[in-house]
């Protein structure tokens, strides 16, 4: 059986430019999971597991409402509120998956198509680590463009050496042989943060997994430990510390635009 879901692996990228600079580098793999293929994937063998115990796994409730509701009826729902109808296209997110039960996604991105294949809508889910998040939705279009342009406001809170008045940038070339993620993060002063995943396909097999636990054995876990490493090392270099204020909901969205140009 031919998969859409797939892997995908390459380097993470941030890069802060202001008041101090300060850049990280990290190889990782990421899942792109065709929410339909879900119970395909429980079934292809011991490796991986859906919403069940596994070496790697995938759960509903990391993701969404975080209820462990099915995401394909939550994920149209948002699209709806956004003024956009779906037609029952496939849905396909990547994220990381549950390593050893283990999983924190700072950010995870939803490819909404339309059965025609054209691309209808993008939506970036962002966690912190107060256990809220926030689903920019975005409409592609159809957009056939190799790089797709999108902008929306910051809305949850997440790193604390980041003021809240910002605007993300992205710029996505969506997942085929390749993928890339590119984001910007502006205030009044112009560009702050940038960060990037470069992503090299590769079928999502249990070789190719057994290949990623392998070499990447501990991926989950340096997630997080990196977030509050880097951290630390800007508290060091002396950056001011923004408070963090709780979100009205622990789960919320919504909506960005897509650039002409």
């Amino acid at each position: 059986m031919t998969l859409n879901s797939a892997i995908f692996r390459g380097p993470v990228i941030h890069e802060r430019l202001r008041p101090k600079r300060h850049r990280l580098r990290y190889d990782v793999f990421t899942l792109l999971i065709d929410l339909d293929e879900l119970p395909d994937l429980d079934r292809m063998g011991p490796l991986f597991g859906y919403n069940r115990r596994a070496l790697l796994s995938f759960y509903d409730r990391d993701h969404g409402p975080a209820t462990g509701a099915a995401l394909r009826p939550w994920v149209e729902d948002r699209l709806r509120e956004a003024g956009l109808e779906p037609d029952g296209g496939a849905i396909r997110l990547l994220c990381y998956p549950r390593i050893l039960g283990y999983v924190f996604n700072p950010l995870s991105v939803y490819f909404c198509y339309r059965r025609d294949g054209a691309l209808h809508a993008i939506l970036y889910e962002v966690c912190n680590t107060y256990d809220e998040r926030h689903v920019y939705v975005i409409e592609a279009a159809g957009d056939d463009r190799a790089v797709i342009r999108q902008r929306c406001h910051k809305k949850l809170y997440v790193s604390p050496f980041m003021e809240m008045a910002t605007t993300y940038h992205f710029r996505i070339v969506p997942p085929a042989d390749r993928l890339n993620i590119a984001i910007r993060q502006e205030d009044a002063d112009g560009l702050l943060f940038a960060a990037a995943f470069r992503g090299s396909r590769t079928s999502l097999t249990q070789r190719a997994l057994a290949g990623c636990l392998v070499t990447f054995p501990f991926l989950t876990m340096k997630v997080i430990g990196a977030i509050h490493w880097e951290a630390l090392l800007l508290w060091a270099k002396g950056l001011r510390v923004f408070p963090h204020t709780p979100a009205a909901r622990p789960v919320d969205s919504s909506v960005g635009q897509t650039d002409s140009i």
